[in-house]
């Protein structure tokens, strides 16, 4: 055992007809659980997270998690919807519905974002999920659906929502607690195999998906590789491949910064952070990662997309730190991906961080990149649809603007009657 270590119990699902999993059932059992068991450390701090309502909130209580340098373990129970537009998994909250899934519910890229940067071997993620038809289907047909990023283990039992009647129940995860209250010793694989025999004997489900990932090597040492995805078992019928939602954004209300592609050379610094160099003199060069994170975004695998790029950054602030042209082009990138799964809040929120790291940099305030990421965030911010999050972003954002006014008069001015 070594340092401190983190649990966060998350069970969430709506209330009332919505509600497809019984999530919050399992927190006694979890509870009974002493939190060094859970973590294998000395000692280990829980965070306990019933039916939460707001999932900013559960990303603020996910991230802070995430920040702590001991073994994290996060116990999840909840259920699956899919967003229409943009094609991504969310975790559905006690508020969410149908109609404001996008808004009440939590997007599980965020939770690959916040857990995908940690270092690998430090992340254990035991989910039991019920997922909607659609979820379902997608997940059929592509298994890294839930990719987490490079580093966590997931272990996942996901079941389909029943249509009608009651609502599934956590009996994987249950097993799961009742294993570590034992005493027995068992290895992440051992332990998840057992807990699915369990969970299949007490509560059978047509066809059951197991998940038991494969984590890939840190991006230091393995180039621009996507991640493998998690293996599924037992195999279902592959449906037939689910179109992608186009992620144009709506015209804006401000000057809209001149088009850019997704990912670099527009965003690329004047010389433009390498890949990790190889081990040894005569290896080969590490491929270049940008063209794979694209593919990922492009084909809708943003949760994927963003997770790989956060490792990026993850090891350029550990090369180079944050105050260096290699981290802040790895925001960037995170910002436009963020962008292209239609989450202007988030973009914003990174294009903000990348203009004050450029500025923190010494870079003038007329200087073409950090006007640039000024522009890109107000552009994100007029395009944010929840109030509170656009009046939580916007003092920042006015903060820039009249530092960084940029070359289109009346942007500041525009920006302050919105804000009033």
């Amino acid at each position: 055992m070594s340092a401190v270590g983190t649990a966060v119990l998350l069970a969430a699902a709506p209330a009332g007809r919505g509600r497809a999993m019984d999530a919050a059932s399992v927190l006694p059992a979890l509870a009974a659980v002493p939190p060094g068991i859970l973590t294998g450390t000395a000692a280990a701090t829980v965070v306990e997270l019933a039916d939460p309502l707001d999932p900013q909130t559960v990303l603020t209580r996910l991230r802070a998690a995430a920040a702590s340098p001991g073994p994290l373990v996060v116990c999840l129970a909840g259920q699956l919807h899919l967003d229409r537009r943009q094609r991504l998994p969310h975790l559905a909250l006690a508020r969410t519905t149908p109609a404001t899934l996008r808004y009440t519910a939590l997007p599980w890229h965020w939770l690959a974002g916040e857990l995908g940067v940690r270092p690998p071997g430090t992340t254990t993620v035991v989910a039991d999920l019920a997922a909607d038809p659609e979820v379902w289907q997608c997940l059929a047909a592509a298994p890294g659906l839930l990719h987490l990023g490079p580093g966590p283990l997931l272990h996942a039992r996901v079941v389909p929502a029943p249509r009608r009647g009651e609502p599934a129940t956590p009996e994987y995860l249950r097993a799961r607690a009742e294993l570590w209250r034992s005493g027995v010793r068992l290895s992440p694989e051992a332990a998840h195999a057992e807990a699915a025999a369990r969970a299949v004997a007490v509560a059978p489900v047509p066809e059951p998906v197991f998940l038991t990932p494969t984590p890939a090597p840190p991006p230091a040492r393995a180039g621009a590789a996507a991640p493998a995805p998690p293996t599924r078992t037992p195999s279902t019928p592959r449906p037939s491949r689910v179109p992608v939602a186009g992620s144009a954004p709506a015209a804006a209300r401000v000057p809209r910064p001149a088009p850019v592609p997704a990912i670099p050379p527009a965003y690329a610094p004047a010389t433009p952070p390498a890949p990790a160099p190889a081990a040894a003199a005569g290896a080969a060069a590490p491929v270049d990662p940008h063209p794979a994170i694209l593919a990922a975004a492009m084909a809708g695998r943003h949760g994927e997309a963003a997770a790989v790029a956060a490792a990026w950054e993850h090891d350029a602030l550990r090369r180079h730190g944050p105050r260096s042209v290699e981290a802040v082009h790895w925001t960037e990138v995170r910002a436009d991906l963020a962008r292209l799964a239609g989450e202007p809040a988030r973009s914003c929120e990174l294009w903000l961080a990348a203009a004050e790291a450029r500025l923190g940099m010494l870079q003038r305030a007329d200087d073409p990149d950090v006007e640039g990421a000024v522009d890109r965030a107000h552009h994100q911010w007029e395009h944010i649809e929840d109030p509170a999050r656009a009046r939580a972003l916007g003092p920042t954002l006015v903060d820039l603007r009249r530092r960084v006014p940029g070359r289109r008069p009346g942007a500041l001015a525009a920006l302050t009657r919105r804000m009033t």
